[in-house]
């Protein structure tokens, strides 16, 4: 079954009942079906077919839901940018991709169509509420590419992560039998819909006629908010990085009333979560805890369900066994699998692995995770860190090359160094640059301002890659062989308050 026969399914036998609500108000299946049915009609018009890609670059709302549905509805599939998302990075994902059309917002549509050729259509996301009668169901293959998921890449450019109906499929599937999903729930979607997170959110509520309930970017890591959303949308499945759960814990006043009665599930994933949180949190709720493990190249591979024996550790919880139907394994330097006790790369092949990157090579073959983990005696696994110098920052996959790239940019930055001060809540991303000599413009030797830095990453960078801190420096540190020496940098840092 295709992505979109979710909807189309649940508003045959449920029409009235709730399928998603956010800042936009609330949509029933049987409406959000007719409005994707709506968007679909104007994507044909405007020649979007099979195997086009078409960007969706919006706040989350029910109509940039209704406008994914649209998309896959017409054979296509597509590319959520993030609503806060400086429109050139918007419009280079958009070349990137070969989008055949743009949805967005009516504030934004000026502002994209200006960026890009007329080959590209550019539409208003908004539509009428209800389509045409004959509905648009393009035939299309498990195999074909579904959406395609834009992560910080180590050359300073996004990767575009082509995904299948199949591979999502094969992640759904599994997470509504793991979490015996049924049509009562309330799904929170905390992560962005540019976060392979999401895709649970989503699918697993449309998979079982189930309701998602969106919380807005500006909420993402507003504690006391959060709380209070919990609550009152009576959520039962709750899926986030575990620093918006922290949060919660430490200034949200999650601790101090008693749980929802609703709440059955909480699911974290994106970064480890330190176990004394943990503790706190299982001795709050009796609902189950999962630690979910994928990068978004394999969405979810590996799941744990926390136990009582894991909260006596020291250690984070452990990322698990194989889910989702993959094959997982650990290959240690010398290229033998790595047994109990003993670290290695982790090493997936499987259904929910990526079709590859947007513009090169098919992945063939299983997928290289970069990172290190440790084999437990029950042959579950330990996360230990990254095999490369890509670091996770509030659940955020950040490769310090994008920041730099985009720091070098700016005429009077003569080298930039990307690295995170601190851990888990308490990481920041930290910038260090320093300045050309003599400088690139005609400021003469006037000082870099951090400020001015922050403006200028904000015209290139997402929010989430934005330093926290920037700091100019005179030199980088380097290693013996020339290269900078990041440790160097952190050694007995602290980060500033933020």
């Amino acid at each position: 079954m295709r992505l979109h026969q979710l909807v189309a399914d649940a508003a045959a036998v449920t029409p009235d009942r709730r399928a998603v609500s956010g800042p936009d108000g609330e949509l029933t299946y049987g409406r959000l079906s007719a409005r994707a049915n709506a968007v679909a009609h104007r994507l044909r018009l405007a020649g979007v077919g099979p195997g086009d890609r078409v960007l969706i670059w919006s706040d989350k709302s029910c109509a940039s839901v209704a406008a994914m549905q649209a998309v896959l509805c017409v054979g296509g599939a597509y590319v959520p940018a993030d609503g806060n998302a400086p429109v050139s990075r918007v419009a280079a994902m958009a070349r990137d991709c070969d989008a055949r059309a743009v949805l967005t917002t009516d504030t934004r549509l000026p502002l994209i169509t200006t960026e890009l050729g007329p080959e590209t259509r550019c539409l208003d996301l908004s539509a009428p509420a209800d389509g045409p009668a004959q509905p648009i169901f393009a035939a299309t293959d498990p195999d074909d590419l579904a959406y395609i998921l834009y992560t910080s890449g180590s050359t300073g450019t996004p990767k575009g992560v082509c995904v299948s109906h199949r591979g999502a499929r094969a992640f759904v599937d599994w997470a509504v039998a793991l979490l015996a999903a049924r049509p009562g729930d309330r799904f929170a979607n905390h992560a962005a819909h540019t976060f392979d997170l999401s895709v649970l959110d989503l699918y697993a509520a449309f998979s079982v006629g189930a309701a998602v309930h969106l919380i807005p970017a500006e909420l993402a890591y507003a504690p006391v908010q959060l709380a209070e959303f919990l609550y009152e949308e009576q959520i039962t499945v709750w899926y986030s990085v575990p620093s918006a759960l922290i949060l919660m814990m430490r200034y949200g006043e999650l601790l101090g009333r008693p749980a929802p009665p609703a709440l059955r599930a909480i699911l974290f994933a994106g970064e480890p979560f330190p176990v004394g949180q943990v503790r706190k949190l299982a001795g709050w709720t009796d609902a189950r805890l999962l630690n979910l493990y994928g990068p978004t190249e394999t969405n979810v591979c590996t799941y744990h369900e926390t136990l009582p024996a894991d909260l006596t550790r020291d250690l984070p919880v452990p990322i698990g066994l194989p889910a989702c139907g993959n094959r997982v394994w650990a290959c240690r330097d010398d290229g033998r699998p790595a047994r109990a006790g003993e670290e290695g790369e982790l090493i997936v092949d499987g259904p929910t692995v990526m079709l590859g990157y947007w513009g090169r090579e098919p992945q063939r073959g299983p997928y290289r995770t970069g990172d290190i983990v440790r084999v437990l005696d029950d042959g579950s696994f330990d996360y230990v860190g990254r095999r490369d110098h890509m670091v996770k920052v509030r659940g955020h996959r950040v490769e310090p090359g994008d920041v730099e790239t985009a720091l070098t940019a700016h005429p009077r930055v003569a080298e930039a160094c990307a690295v995170v001060v601190g851990a888990g809540i308490d990481a920041r991303l930290t910038a260090f640059t320093v300045p050309a000599s003599p400088p690139a413009d005609s400021a003469g030797g006037r000082r870099l301002d951090a400020l001015e830095l922050r403006r200028h990453c904000a015209e290139r960078l997402p929010p989430y890659l934005i330093p926290d801190d920037i700091r100019v420096v005179d030199t980088l540190p380097r290693t013996a062989n020339g290269k900078i020496d990041r440790l160097a940098l952190t050694s007995g840092m602290a980060p500033r308050p933020s």
